[in-house]
């Protein structure tokens, strides 16, 4: 269905070459394009996106078929990821799609690079303007330093009853070289909750002691 625009009888004209650099960096634009109107992003980042499909591209011109020059490459890309900040699932995922079109123009498929580009730039768009996947009740991480001399294990039962809808108790470790406790909670709080009023309410009982809330998701960055 889809047709090589390579003839392998043949030698790669310049005139072909700039049409796949042209293609690759076309679909990486579109990508970069996607993934910034999707949610957050860098320059750098932005950057990589549109030129990551051409770079792809030229490393299987190279390759071209040859075992030996496929397996130094494949040990070079290898060398790259230890070089690597890892990313997040949106970053991993544009990155895979860049590498994709890259080589789907570099083995001269190019309406197949031209194809999968548009279809999953759409899906991507289509899933981040819907409720597809959002979480209905959103987990926070609850973080309360409590003197040592202070009994834990239910000495915020009636403020939990209060303001949440469901906390789990999910570490405990010692800091401040064993003169306080450091409690980790899983917490969904109650609709029009303030979690001001929240805090203020946790301060009292703890001796004005350091008290985080944070959204679990953005914390890890899923």
């Amino acid at each position: 269905m889809f047709n090589s625009i390579f003839n392998v009888t043949e030698s790669l004209s310049i005139s072909t070459v700039l049409i796949c650099f042209g293609i690759s960096i076309i679909l990486g634009l579109i990508v970069a394009f996607t993934h910034m109107k999707t949610g957050k992003y860098s320059k750098n980042f932005v950057i990589t996106l549109t030129i990551l499909p051409s770079i792809v591209q030229v490393v299987m011109l190279m390759v071209n078929g040859n075992l030996g020059t496929s397996v130094a490459v494949l040990g070079a890309f290898s060398l790259i990821r230890f070089r690597s900040l890892p990313g997040n699932s949106r970053e991993i995922a544009s990155i895979f799609l860049s590498m994709a079109i890259g080589l789907s123009v570099g083995m001269g498929q190019v309406l197949f690079a031209i194809l999968i580009t548009i279809i999953i730039c759409l899906v991507i768009i289509i899933l981040m303007y819907t409720k597809f996947g959002e979480v209905k009740d959103v987990v926070k991480i609850l973080k309360i330093i409590i003197p040592e001399d202070l009994d834990y294990t239910g000495v915020f039962d009636d403020i939990f009853s209060k303001f949440t809808k469901e906390i789990v108790l999910e570490q405990v470790k010692t800091t401040n070289m064993g003169s306080m406790f450091e409690l980790k909670y899983n917490v969904k709080l109650l609709k029009g909750i303030n979690e001001k009023e929240f805090i203020d309410s946790l301060r009292c009982r703890n001796g004005n002691l350091t008290i985080s809330l944070t959204n679990s998701i953005s914390a890890m960055e899923l």
